[in-house]
């Protein structure tokens, strides 16, 4: 098997993103009620372009490190990429969602104008169903 390219993006997005990226491990250790909260604090901040958070879900990617030893999978991700565009001034809502057979369940970002991160490989004939979306 052949190892995926590394996405790339501007350092000022990758720096952005880096900072993201610490703070959703960080609270990846919290209970996910406190996540919730802690997301749900952001309401009232104008959302962010569609564009813009592609860009910010690119660098949290591109920033992710090789040597880590724990999980950083679409959760982490995804908070991760809500935490950037909350550094960046706007907002984008963290779904959490599900799908059945097999039973499923995944995290992305969303803006009014699209979502990010929630179209992987096989969703095109198993959709996700969103369950959760803060704020």
């Amino acid at each position: 098997m052949v190892p995926a390219a590394r996405p790339t993006a501007p350092w000022r997005d990758r720096l952005v993103a880096t900072v993201a990226l610490a703070l959703s491990l960080a609270m990846s250790r919290l209970p996910l009620r406190w996540q919730i909260a802690a997301v749900r604090a952001l309401h009232g901040v104008p959302y962010a372009r569609l564009t813009r958070v592609e860009a910010l879900y690119s660098a949290v990617r591109a920033v992710i490190p090789s040597w880590w030893p724990g999980r950083i999978a679409c959760m982490e991700i995804s908070l991760a990429t809500v935490i950037a565009t909350a550094l960046t001034g706007r907002q984008a809502r963290w779904v959490l969602g599900a799908r059945f057979l097999p039973d499923a369940a995944h995290a992305w970002a969303e803006v009014p104008e699209g979502a990010v991160g929630r179209d992987i490989g096989d969703a095109v004939d198993r959709p996700w169903i969103a369950v959760l979306a803060v704020p």
